[in-house]
């Protein structure tokens, strides 16, 4: 990737949260790859800021597992393996679970129509093939359920996990063939979480992580050990 880009400056007022959110999108993207150095100079030139907020968000990201750093050597995005993922994955179908059905026990009509446009939107992106932009929208179709949850331990727990499992979603390839068919399984969530049929919503969201996975491990197959 090409770090030497126009300068994107943050507004001070937000400086160490946008900073951290930023990096922590380009190594959840897979701009910055696991196991590649961090550009520290040239991503300070790129948003206009200092070594000091830098090296802080850096630390931010070494306490969620992303960055891994190494004194007087710098820092490097951590790789994933495949036993960390075998783990991960059955840990957040289950709060994928309980989130549905909590919030099918409190999410109120505004919030379902906030998530519905949310869904016409990440619609528009699938049919664009904006792969990027469509994993967006369903982030945050997924962060809007856990919100609806109101559960402040679930939430905790749901999002020390996320980063992982957000990482490996953009790094493997997606056929066709399951992209199509992940749309399909948010069109049942959408109408579970209008109807509020908490089980039922929960069976989906664990189907649907799982079926995430096989996508994973299909391409971990051919990226050896760990990637």
């Amino acid at each position: 990737m090409d770090i030497a880009q126009p300068i994107e400056s943050i507004a001070r007022r937000s400086l160490h949260v946008e900073l951290v959110d930023r990096l922590h999108a380009m190594i959840v993207e897979g701009a910055l790859p696991p196991g590649g150095k961090i550009p520290e100079k040239a991503l300070c030139e790129r948003f206009g800021v200092s070594r000091t907020p830098m090296r802080e968000a850096l630390k931010v990201l070494a306490a969620d597992g992303l960055v891994l750093l190494a004194p007087n050597r710098g820092a490097w995005v951590s790789k994933m393996t495949v036993a960390e993922l075998e783990e991960v994955f059955p840990i957040m179908g289950a709060l994928e679970a309980l989130s549905g059905e909590l919030a099918c026990e409190r999410i109120t009509d505004s919030q379902i129509e906030r998530i519905r446009k949310t869904h016409k939107d990440m619609l528009k992106h699938y049919r664009a093939g904006d792969l990027t932009e469509y994993f967006r929208a369903n982030q945050k179709i997924h962060e809007a359920i856990l919100e609806a949850a109101d559960n402040a331990t679930l939430a905790t727990q749901y999002r020390t996990l996320a980063s992982r499992v957000r990482r490996a979603r953009y790094l493997a390839n997606m056929s066709d063939e399951r992209w199509a068919r992940a749309v399909a399984e948010h069109e049942q969530i959408l109408q579970a979480l209008e109807n509020r049929q908490g089980a039922q919503l929960a069976v989906i969201l664990r189907q649907h992580l799982k079926n995430k996975f096989e996508t994973v491990r299909q391409w971990l197959a051919t990226q050896g050990d760990d990637f």
